[in-house]
């Protein structure tokens, strides 16, 4: 069997042809556009990751760092502790010094109370022995004088 064409027939399928060959060229083009589409994104995304790697690094850095000037304040804060217990000991020393001098003059002023306390008793006890000497001598002046009327 024998299939005749017609000139008309040819230029259908040629055109035919054409339009398929058109489509599946559009279709080529959308599809390398989508292609190119796809590497973009895909590019972006592993830019987006590189970008949030170094975002987390940033973070654990930003953290160190805050993390190193507490150290550094705390450090500070001890010095500024150890200097001022220094000092607090050197007065220590110092007030401990003089307490050592204040207490031979306190010592002192005890035992000068009890000289002065025993200085009182001392008088007393020296104006009650001259109060008794008067009597005594009364006393005798007394027995002498009851003795000369009889």
């Amino acid at each position: 069997m024998t299939i005749e064409m017609t000139c008309e027939d040819s230029l259908q399928l040629a055109a035919t042809h054409c339009n398929t060959l058109q489509h599946t060229t559009t279709h080529c083009n959308i599809l390398q556009y989508a292609a190119t589409r796809c590497n973009t994104l895909q590019h972006t995304a592993i830019c987006c990751n590189m970008l949030q790697h170094a975002a987390t690094h940033c973070n654990i850095m930003q953290h160190n760092a805050t993390y190193c000037n507490k150290m550094q304040h705390t450090a500070t804060h001890c010095n500024i502790l150890q200097h001022t217990l220094q000092h607090t000991t050197t007065h220590c020393k110092t007030l401990q010094h003089t307490a050592t001098y204040c207490n031979i003059p306190q010592h002192t002023a005890t035992h000068c109370d009890t000289l002065q306390h025993t200085a009182t008793h001392c008088n007393t006890l020296q104006y009650t022995a001259t109060q008794c000497n008067i009597l005594q001598h009364a006393t005798h002046c007394n027995t002498l004088q009851h003795t000369a009327t009889h």
